[in-house]
Formats: structure tokens, C-alpha cells, sequence
């Protein structure tokens, strides 16, 4: 397998562990036009070649790592590496993002994507270099968490400029939210990617960095759109905060604003909440890190200087897991949050789910639905840290109470049965992420609407809470589109927010500098940045009507997987508080909106009209 440094857009590697061969091939520049890279190539490919009624742990699904268009470019931020597969989880698309150096150090190999069908017999890992690719005995590190998988690779190889993707033993044991780890604290989380890789028997992925720097031709022509770019990140009002603090920092924002899951979305406020703002953890902090090119060096690593951890080290969680283990569980604690968080790195599980499904538990325990009998005589109380441990413990290694709650909240509800499914608190089998939808109705209809299930991070409208009122009625008709408390513009506002976050992972950029920070939401930034970068002539609309043919081609292969997929709508545990803006009225109005806005029939099919303006056909090809 020969490197391919004249195409300046990437090579596919295409993995077969049925027959154990590697082999590589160009990627048109046609394809790129299409759909440019990352997330948009993932699901054009999966669309055209995942066969239905496919086990998503059987050795017919397909595991797609791709780099975005500008991934490992001189793009500020361009670190991100985008998974997809058919999910464990949810039985719909797969998809994940990743940041940290991997994305860039595949892409320095001449690779835009690697494609994995098939199953080894034994535990395996792959082996990405200049030289080519080899699949090697990884029967060492099986049973290794995620990150001594990594740490024992790399010593073995005794190589620098290593960057190796792990699953820790909840990937092997089949846990449905296990996550795939890469550093040791980037992980691709949602939708149990690591479940498939240790359905494969793939322990690892590991990246020798090569010599290929995308565009590099191009370098004189680009600095000072860089430069830019860079500039309107440090510019931004957020920039400091997001800097020191990571998303750790918000975590008062988001109480004050009355959107903080707490105690399983019971509460939208926590009165614990002063002892786990994160931005204690400043005094604790070792050193800032972040990913590849990023100006916000958003990471941290942490050495305590006092408390239970005193003297230990730790990463610093982010803003997702603050809220889900910290007030989603009623745990006040801050160190034991991060020494949770960390825990959830290392076992390979998806931090939100994990905990997401520990707010469950304790909520059916509260309730009697779960009892000691269940729980091996533990008791699960609000803010239990040990017994949070134990629970994610059990998810990683499949046994007690934990293995049933590793299969995610929809599947737990129906084996505990008892009404259970009152209180799961998930969208199409995805648990939910932080924000208590009932005061924020652009992200309550973003849950209902993403393609991977209950997620904020795969829509991120933001925008509806930053951007001022006349904005609002400019870009979607209505000065409620940016109330975040007003339904009227949300399905409009959420469109928008779809496609620039479909573009956003498509280009491999990171969404903190480009959506918290830039904010603008409008992908003209982002059109002058890749035009520059590739040569390519892209303008916004260009990258919009891209964006709507990746959304497009997410809803068809949803409908192609699953039929029967659940409808866009929210558990009915929100609609219960007479005290809110939330109701079954507010998301039906909501969503015919956004249906309309898509192009999409009273059902959420794109409608044939549409596919034709997108260029799909029945079966699109991507070949």
C-alpha cells in the first residue's frame, strides 16, 4: 500500500478483518464536491454500501474513521476525525467526533478515510504508517483500559509521533455506549462506537505521523486568511473564558439560565451547584493543552493541591460531563466528578450516557422500582459518588445492575419493565445530553430532530440564545426565532443549525472556535477559509446546499435501518411540569416548521422534489 501524495484530497483504506487485507485507493475529486469529507463522506458511503437488516455487532456493519476536507491543514482548528457506523445503541447512524492529533496524523499519511468491514477471529490492532498498513496481534492489551492500551502500545513500539485510538473493556464487553479514546481525554463518545470496535476484536488504531502536509502547495497563498480566522476567534467575548476555563466554565451560566438537568431532568436548577462550578478547578490546573492548530487550547490536565485527591492528576472534564455526572446524578462533589469523569475515559464509556443511565437508576430507586433486591443490596441514592463508581464499573465490565443499564436507558426500561420507561430519558435509544429542554425550545426541538438521537452537540444551536432579536427576524422571519423560551422561527433556526453543524464536521473543524466563539452561523468564514486552503471555489450557499444533501442522506438511511425509527418527539417526562414553556403543542408547531424549512413531508420524509434539487437518487452513488 504505496502513499499517494499527489492527491491533494486523500486516499481511502479499505480494512477487511474477514480475510486480513489492507488496500488503498484514490477518492475522486467528484465525491469531494459532494460531499466533502468527515461526516459527509461517512454517511454517502455507508448509504450506498451498508446492507439492511445489518447487526450492528456483527461483522457485516462498517466502521468509517474520515478526516474532514481541511483536517490536518493549516486551517486553525483543524483537528477533527469523524466515526460512523450503524449504532449498537440506537440501531440508526452511528456518529462521532474526535479531536486531539489522530485526525491530523492519519491525514499526513495521504488517508482522507479509513473503512473496517468484517471481524478477526483475535483481538487485533491496525497499524497506519507511510509504509503502508498491517493488521498486528493486539492479544497483549486485551483487557487493558483505554488509555494503558495506549501507553503499552506506544512503549512496545518504542516510537514517537504515535497517536493511537483505543477501546477500554467496555468496548470489548459490548457495553451499547462504549466510546472510542485517543490521548487521554478525547474521546469519540456517542452512539457506542466502541461497542462495534470490540465487536471486531479491534483493540486499537495506531497512527505513525507521516509525511504528507495537505495543501502544502498552497502555503503562500493562505496566511493571511489564517491569520484572520484567528483573529475573530481571540475576539470573540467567550475567548478568555473558553481558554481558562474550558467548558467547565458555564456550568453557573447554565443553572442561572434554568437549564441544567438535575437529579434525571426532575429539576432545572441545582442548589449544589457553587460546589461544582468548574472554575474552582483553576487552582488545580497543571497546564492547558488542547488540539491540533487550536488557538483556544480549550484542554486542561490538573494536579490537585488539596482534598481526597490531593497530590493526583487528573484531565479536567467539560461541560458535558460536569452537568450529566455532576447535578444530572445530584452529585456535589467536584473532585469526585472528575475522578468519575476520568474513570468513564478509561473504562471506554460515553460519559453522558453512563451517567444518564446512573440519573435513571436513582431515579427508579427513589421511586421503588429498583430496590436492593435488584442492586446486590446497594443503595442508590442522589449523590451517591461510590456508588456511581460501582454502577459505571459494572457498565464497563457488563455484570450487575450496571450491565443491564449498559445497554442504554431504552433497552434497561423495557427489561426492568414496572413503567420504567417514564423516566428514560432518551431520544431514539441516544441518552440525553445536559440541557433541560423545557426552557430552551430550539435545543428541545434539536434533540427531537438530530439524526443520531437525543444529542445537543450534533445540532448546537446556540445561536438562539446569543443572537440579538433583529438578527433573529432578518434570518427566520420572526424576533422569537432568538427567544429561547418562544417556539415561533425555532424549526427555521434550527434548520440552520443542522446544516452549519453538518458542514462544520464535514470540514473537520472544531465546533468551539467556529459555533461558542465565531457564533456566526453563517459559513462565510468558513467558505473564504477552505476555499484558500484547497483551491476549491466554495461559497456559503455552495456549503449550505451540501449541508442539505448530508442531512438529506442521514434521514433516508435512517429510514432505510429502521423503518419503524421512532418519530421526532421528546419523552413524555417533559410534558408532565404545568410550570413550562415546553408542551406537546409547542413541539407539534415546532416541527412542521422545521419539517417545511427541510423540505420534508408531515412525516420527516425528504420529499422527491427535494432529493432532486440534491442530486439524490434512489440509491445514491458514491463510487
Amino acid at each position: 500500500m504505496d502513499s499517494n501524495p499527489s492527491n491533494p484530497f486523500g486516499d481511502l483504506l479499505e480494512v477487511n478483518l474477514d480475510e486480513g487485507v489492507c488496500s488503498r485507493r484514490p477518492i475522486s475529486d467528484a465525491l469531494i464536491a459532494r460531499f466533502l469529507g468527515g461526516r459527509g463522506f461517512n454517511v454517502g458511503y455507508l448509504f450506498e454500501h451498508l446492507p439492511t437488516g445489518t447487526d450492528p455487532m456483527g461483522p457485516d456493519n462498517m466502521l468509517l474513521f474520515s478526516c474532514g476536507l481541511l483536517t490536518g491543514s493549516r486551517a486553525p482548528a483543524a483537528s477533527r476525525l469523524h466515526l460512523n457506523a450503524l449504532s449498537p445503541l440506537t440501531g440508526l447512524i452511528g456518529s462521532s467526533n474526535v479531536g486531539g492529533y489522530a485526525g491530523a496524523w492519519l491525514r499526513s499519511t495521504g488517508l482522507l478515510s479509513i473503512v473496517i468491514r468484517g471481524r478477526s477471529s483475535t483481538p487485533i490492532y491496525l497499524y497506519i504508517s507511510d509504509a503502508g498498513a498491517e493488521i498486528r496481534d493486539a492479544g497483549a492489551y486485551w483487557g487493558l483500559d483505554a488509555v494503558d492500551t495506549q501507553d503499552r502500545i506506544a512503549g512496545d513500539l518504542a516510537r514517537e509521533n504515535l497517536q493511537i485510538l483505543a477501546i477500554g473493556t467496555a468496548g470489548e464487553s459490548g457495553a451499547r455506549f462504549a466510546c472510542i479514546v485517543t490521548g487521554k481525554d478525547h474521546a469519540a463518545g456517542r452512539t457506542g462506537l466502541g461497542a462495534v470496535m470490540g465487536a471486531k476484536h479491534l483493540k486499537a488504531v495506531v497512527i505513525e505521523k507521516g509525511t504528507l502536509k495537505p495543501f502544502e502547495d498552497r502555503r503562500h497563498l493562505i496566511g493571511s486568511v489564517v491569520k484572520a480566522y484567528v483573529r475573530q476567534i481571540k475576539a470573540s467575548p467567550d475567548y478568555e473564558t473558553f481558554s481558562r476555563f474550558g467548558g467547565a466554565g458555564y456550568i453557573k451560566w447554565a443553572d442561572d439560565m434554568g437549564v441544567m438537568g438535575t437529579r434525571n431532568y426532575r429539576q432545572k436548577r441545582f442548589e449544589m451547584v457553587d460546589q461544582v462550578d468548574g472554575r474552582q478547578l483553576i487552582k488545580d490546573k497543571l497546564r492547558s493543552s488542547g488540539c491540533y492548530r487550536c488557538p483556544v487550547q480549550c484542554k486542561a490536565d490538573l494536579k490537585f493541591k488539596s482534598g481526597p485527591m490531593k497530590g493526583q492528576t487528573a484531565t479536567r472534564p467539560e461541560f458535558e460531563p460536569m452537568i450529566n455526572l455532576g447535578s444530572k446524578c445530584g452529585l456535589g462533589d467536584l473532585q469526585a466528578l472528575v475522578r468519575l469523569d476520568n474513570l468513564c475515559t478509561r473504562l471506554g464509556l460515553d460519559s453522558t450516557s453512563a451517567a444518564t443511565a446512573i440519573a435513571f437508576a436513582m431515579d427508579l430507586f427513589e421511586r421503588g422500582i429498583l430496590t436492593v433486591a435488584d442492586t446486590d443490596g446497594m443503595t442508590l441514592g442522589w449523590g451517591d459518588g461510590a456508588a456511581m463508581e460501582t454502577l459505571i464499573r459494572q457498565m464497563a465490565a457488563g455484570t450487575g445492575v450496571g450491565g443491564i443499564l449498559a445497554q442504554g436507558v431504552k433497552r434497561a426500561a423495557a427489561i426492568i419493565g414496572k413503567d420504567a420507561e417514564k423516566f428514560a430519558a432518551h431520544v431514539k435509544g441516544l441518552e440525553l445530553t445536559a440541557y433541560h429542554p423545557a426552557a430552551i425550545l430550539g435545543s428541545a426541538l434539536g434533540y427531537a430532530v438530530s439524526s443520531r438521537g437525543g444529542d445537543y452537540n450534533n445540532v448546537y444551536a446556540s445561536l438562539e440564545h446569543r443572537w440579538p432579536a433583529e438578527k433573529g427576524a432578518e434570518a427566520f422571519g420572526s424576533a422569537d426565532s432568538v427567544d429561547r423560551r418562544k417556539p415561533t422561527g425555532k424549526g427555521r433556526l434550527v434548520r440552520r443549525a443542522v446544516l452549519v453543524n453538518i458542514i462544520v464536521d464535514s470540514l473537520g473543524l472544531c465546533k468551539v472556535p467556529t459555533l461558542s466563539l465565531l457564533g456566526a452561523f453563517d459559513l462565510e468564514n468558513e467558505a473564504v477559509l477552505a476555499s484558500a486552503i484547497t483551491g476549491l471555489s466554495l461559497y456559503a450557499e455552495d456549503l449550505f446546499h451540501i449541508g442539505d444533501r448530508i442531512a438529506a442522506m442521514e434521514r433516508l438511511f435512517n429510514l432505510k435501518h429502521a423503518p419503524e425509527m421512532d418519530e421526532d418527539r421528546l419523552p413524555d417526562m417533559f410534558f408532565l411540569d404545568g410550570d413550562t414553556v415546553l408542551s406537546q403543542t409547542v413541539m407539534t408547531q415546532m416541527l412542521r416548521e422545521f419539517y417545511m424549512a427541510m423540505g420534508w413531508d408531515e412525516n420527516g420524509r425528504p420529499l422527491n422534489e427535494k432529493l432532486g434539487a440534491l442530486d439524490i437518487e434512489p440509491v445514491a452513488s458514491i463510487s
